[in-house]
């Protein structure tokens, strides 16, 4: 409209505002909410709310959190589920000092945080690889009264392995354990992947059997097998595996690709690590420098002819 010389009036603004944070077209957004207040309107928490999400959306969670101070700082109270998405994406990504000042706003707001909130704020310093924090968020959810879950006690797990911590998981493990907490499949999955690092095969296949009797296995569980048979050189499981992942590499992420990669490379699966490269490649990702040197040396120690005896 404004191409062609006609000025959109507010009504007309807040539509296409409302289309575009809908969309997650985040640059006609801005431009439609910045052209909303030079009309003089005053966004409320409907319309904060709309571009805080899609900031969010766009993995740009620090703009979102720069329009929640500017709503405190006109008196607009943002709601518990304003502070929860920007928790949460603060956690995902591992930054600490935002997502501790989101959970702390959050209280300062009068809002007292629920065992999803407690359970990111863990996850946020288990992602940043600060286990005695996590450690303490995990006491604050006791202390609380909060009873953890089997996602809480998993990503308290999960910090722990990496560093790992295995003495620490297990007594905290053995503790939930005397207070009636049982693991369930996410806290057994996350030991799957820490024991299968450390190629503790007979303990991962008790770990499975776990997990067996109360369900199905995540999807992603086969990137740990297939890592730790292929390192263990169990040729018939790790090639089990990698057909499970191989059916389903739309799932995975770089990093994981990686890891398949480098596991192939380390048992001696040179062909099959190669495809794998070829498929990440294929679904838009670039592997790291580091992998790439892995095949070339790879390739060449296989190409060196080997002394006679």
């Amino acid at each position: 409209m404004t191409e062609k010389g006609i000025k959109a009036d507010i009504q007309i603004l807040v539509i296409l505002l409302k289309m575009y944070c809908n969309t997650g077209i985040l640059d006609r957004a801005k431009e439609a909410f910045e052209s909303l207040r030079s009309q003089g309107f005053r966004p409320g928490r409907k319309t904060y709310m709309s571009m805080i999400v899609t900031y969010v959306n766009a993995g740009l969670p620090k703009a979102a959190e720069a329009l929640v101070r500017e709503m405190e700082a006109k008196d607009i109270k943002p709601t518990i589920q304003t502070y929860m998405v920007l928790l949460e994406a603060f956690a995902q990504r591992g930054l600490v000092d935002h997502a501790q000042r989101m959970f702390n706003n959050m209280q300062f707001s009068g809002f007292q945080p629920d065992l999803e909130a407690c359970t990111l704020l863990l996850e946020a310093y288990g992602h940043a690889g600060d286990p005695d924090q996590a450690r303490h968020s995990f006491d604050f959810i006791l202390k609380a009264g909060h009873k953890p879950d089997d996602r809480c006690v998993a990503s308290m797990i999960a910090a722990y392995e990496k560093k790992n911590l295995l003495d620490k998981a297990l007594d905290l493990l053995l503790n939930m354990e005397k207070d009636g907490l049982k693991p369930g499949i996410a806290t057994y999955t996350v030991l799957v992947d820490w024991l299968g690092r450390l190629l503790l095969v007979d303990e991962v296949e008790q770990l499975l059997d776990n997990i067996a009797e109360l369900g199905d296995a995540p999807f992603h569980i086969n990137l740990s097998l297939c890592d730790m048979y292929a390192r263990s050189g169990i040729n018939s499981k790790a090639m089990m595996f990698l057909e499970k992942l191989e059916g389903r590499m739309e799932l995975l992420s770089t990093q994981q690709f990686e890891r398949v990669i480098i596991g192939l490379i380390a048992g001696g699966f040179t062909e099959d690590a190669n495809r794998v490269h070829d498929a990440m490649q294929a679904h838009g990702f670039s592997s790291s420098e580091s992998v790439r040197i892995a095949l070339a040396s790879d390739q060449v120690t296989r190409q060196r002819p080997t002394a006679s005896r």
